[in-house]
Formats: structure tokens, C-alpha cells, sequence
């Protein structure tokens, strides 16, 4: 029996970077054996057995091969033949397959060390073509590595627009989807995983909302980028910078969706689209089964970052609906997270990364000042029911009005 330590963990303790999990692979074991050292079986497709003591995830060195279509057509084979090689070769990228052994060994037969210099993020074999998660992963690890400058190599972006034509894509289903971009979100440079998804057409498989975007010219007075899709990166990565909530990221992102809805007429038109932004929000979030919060904050985003950005030319009673809607006097957290998500919107322009927002920080005393108005006044004067309501609500307005 020889273990050795493969993957991710191998990877990034070459980058030098922490390394977030470990997972081994055994060669020249069989299941019995594992059972009666007291790892525990966890897998059903193959078998993954868990370390009696660390708990860490040891799987048995096996082989794949392709019997039907999507990332669930395979055939698994493990027993104690397979060779580590054997094991490596069935990796997504060089980078990833790369073993080490109990001295310290590197055991790197398919340049993984040479792409890790490079900064190459490239297919280990032929394949690659089998498993159409491999296209998100790719796709999660540029934005991952963007910072060192990693860029797909020519050969595996071109398997992976091979996939999408195939229509492997297609077979993803939409939890493993957002498996992968929530992760994504999670990263440093979330908008190069978009990027590589656009690029390689699996975009507009998966997001064609979003796809469409890069269609659409931009009106010049406001704004430099190319077009909308270019636009709307930039705003994701103005969200990235300014926190790591990837409730946030999302939302900045689906701000504008309706601009690739809009006839070819309208371009380079942006105004009035919210309501529409809104119905296509709905509809991505809803096929891809997007969690509540991240759908919740986008669908607001999406209909107020406009009323955000005027809020200095807004009545009061519109600003209280706007508050009213976001829920501002019940979740601040979320009143927060819509503020961040507009200072994005606005900082996502070529030239204004650093600009103020001073629309947030008057939105915030309006806020604060109509929720300060206390409902008990109006009950002592003996007013009840609706007639509370009404009040409430003329002493929320004339608290902002004052404010402004």
C-alpha cells in the first residue's frame, strides 16, 4: 500500500499558499483493506474512505471511462492495479495532478510543475472532454489565480468550446452550477470566471441573460467600457473589491439585465429598465434554484440601485417606499449589503474605482431618521389601526424631508 497526497493541497503549497484541505489517494489497496485498518466508506460511485483519526478523505487509485453523457456518465474502476499514473491522468489540469509522496516526493508525470510556472491552466489529457464540470472549474481556478496572471491555454479553451458545441454543458445540473459560482464569487477576481465562461460560449448556456449583455453598446456620456457585459464585470469587480459578501457580488453583477433585452433600437439607451431587470433576475435565479438571500438581494438591487443614485432628487415619500421595500427598518445587514451593492454599481466605471458615494451616507441619515419616529406618541393620542399607520408614515416623511 503506498498513499500519497494529490490534488489542490500538492498545488498550493507550490504556490505557496495555505493549504485549505487535504486528500490522498492509496495505490496497491483494496477495499477490504481499508475497511480493516478502520477507515470508514463513504462513497458509493467509488470507493472514498475517511481517516479513522484526521477524518481526511483517502480514495483509492482508480480509472474512468465515459458510458453515457453529462458528468454523471462514467464508469468507475479502483482496485489495487491501478497505478498512481493511471489515477493522475484522469485530473482536469496538470496543475491538479500532481502527487507527493511521504518524503516529500514530487510525482508530476504531466507538467504540472512547469504550468505552475507558467501560470498555464491546461487539460491533462484528451479527456478532459468527458466532464462538463470541468469547464466550471477551469473557469473558478483562473479566477482563483488571475492575480498571478494563470491564463487557459489555447488547447483546453478550445476542448471547452468543443464541450459547449457538443452540448455537454446542457446536461449540468442547476445546483452543481451554482455550486461552482458561488465559489467563484468567493474569489479575489470573480470576474474572470464569467469571462472564461463567456468566452468559451458555456455563458450562454448557462446565463443567457447574462450572455447577452456583451451584445449591447454602451451610451459613451456615462460610461468607457465596450459594452454592457464589459460594464457589468467592471461592477463586479468594484463589488469584489469593496467586500467579500458574495450576496453582494451577485447582485452587482444581475443589476442590469435588461439592457441586453432592449430591441436593437433602443441602444445605447439605459433608462427605465428596472422593472424589466427585475423579471429577468427572477428567471435566472429561479433555473438555476439561487438561494433566497441572493435572489432576494438582487431582485432589489435590480429595481432600486437607480433610485440610489438620485437619491438627492427623490421626494421623501419615494425614498420611504424604497426603504419600505428593502425592509431598511427591519434588516439593516440587508439595507447595508443594497448600499454596497449601488457604491459598486457607481465605482464600476473606468476611471471612478475610487470615487466617493455620498448617495450612501444620505441614505443612511434618512434612514436613520425615519426610523427613529416612534409609533408610541400616535397611540397615546388614542389613533389605532390605520389611522397609526398614516401618521407613522407622515412623520417618516417629514423626518426625511427634514433630513434633505
Amino acid at each position: 500500500m503506498q498513499i500519497y497526497l494529490v490534488g489542490g493541497a500538492v498545488r498550493d503549497k507550490l504556490l505557496g499558499l495555505p493549504v485549505r484541505e487535504r486528500d490522498w489517494v492509496v495505490v496497491g489497496a483494496t477495499t477490504a483493506e481499508m475497511l480493516d485498518l478502520g477507515y470508514k466508506q463513504v462513497g458509493k460511485d467509488f470507493p472514498v474512505f475517511l481517516h479513522p483519526q484526521t477524518h481526511e478523505e483517502y480514495a483509492l487509485a482508480r480509472t474512468e471511462r465515459k458510458t453515457g453523457p453529462g458528468y454523471k456518465g462514467f464508469v468507475v474502476h479502483a482496485d489495487a492495479a491501478v497505478t498512481l499514473e493511471e489515477d493522475l491522468i484522469r485530473r482536469d489540469l496538470t496543475i491538479n495532478a500532481i502527487a507527493e509522496a511521504p518524503d516529500g516526493t514530487l510525482i508530476d508525470p504531466y507538467g504540472g510543475q512547469e504550468d505552475l510556472r507558467a501560470g498555464l491552466l491546461r487539460h491533462v489529457s484528451p479527456a478532459f472532454v468527458e466532464d462538463p464540470v470541468r469547464i466550471l472549474r477551469v473557469a473558478r481556478f483562473a479566477a482563483r489565480f488571475a492575480k498571478w496572471g494563470f491564463h487557459v491555454a489555447h488547447g483546453t479553451h478550445a476542448l471547452m468550446r468543443k464541450m459547449v458545441e457538443n452540448g455537454e454543458v446542457d446536461s449540468l445540473v442547476p445546483e452543481r452550477v451554482w455550486a461552482e459560482l458561488s465559489r467563484a464569487f468567493a474569489e479575489e477576481r470573480p470576474a474572470r470566471f464569467i469571462e472564461v465562461l463567456q468566452r468559451c460560449g458555456a455563458l450562454a448556456r448557462l446565463m443567457p441573460e447574462l450572455a447577452v449583455l456583451f451584445d449591447v453598446p454602451q451610451p459613451v456620456q456615462h460610461h468607457s467600457e465596450s459594452d454592457a457585459g464589459a460594464q457589468v464585470l467592471s461592477v463586479l469587480q468594484a463589488a469584489a473589491q469593496l467586500t467579500p459578501d458574495t450576496t453582494v457580488r451577485f447582485a452587482a453583477l444581475l443589476h442590469d439585465l435588461d439592457k441586453g433585452a432592449m430591441p436593437p433600437a433602443e441602444w445605447p439607451r439605459d433608462l427605465g429598465h428596472e422593472g424589466r431587470s427585475v423579471e429577468l433576475v427572477e428567471q435566472l435565479c429561479a433555473r438555476l434554484r439561487v438561494p433566497n438571500e441572493f435572489r432576494e438581494l438582487a431582485v432589489l438591487v435590480a429595481r432600486y440601485h437607480t433610485h440610489s443614485h438620485r437619491a438627492r432628487e427623490l421626494r421623501p415619500e419615494t425614498l420611504l417606499e424604497m426603504f419600505e421595500a428593502l425592509g431598511a427598518f427591519r434588516r439593516k445587514q440587508r439595507f447595508e449589503q443594497f448600499l454596497l451593492a449601488c457604491m459598486a454599481d457607481a465605482r464600476g466605471r473606468t476611471g471612478h474605482a475610487q470615487d466617493d458615494y455620498p448617495q450612501a451616507e444620505l441614505l443612511r441619515n434618512t434612514q436613520l431618521a425615519a426610523a427613529q419616529v416612534a409609533v408610541q406618541p400616535f397611540i397615546d393620542q388614542g389613533l389605532t389601526g390605520s389611522a397609526i399607520a398614516a401618521a407613522l408614515r407622515a412623520a417618516r416623511i417629514a423626518a426625511i424631508r427634514a433630513v434633505l
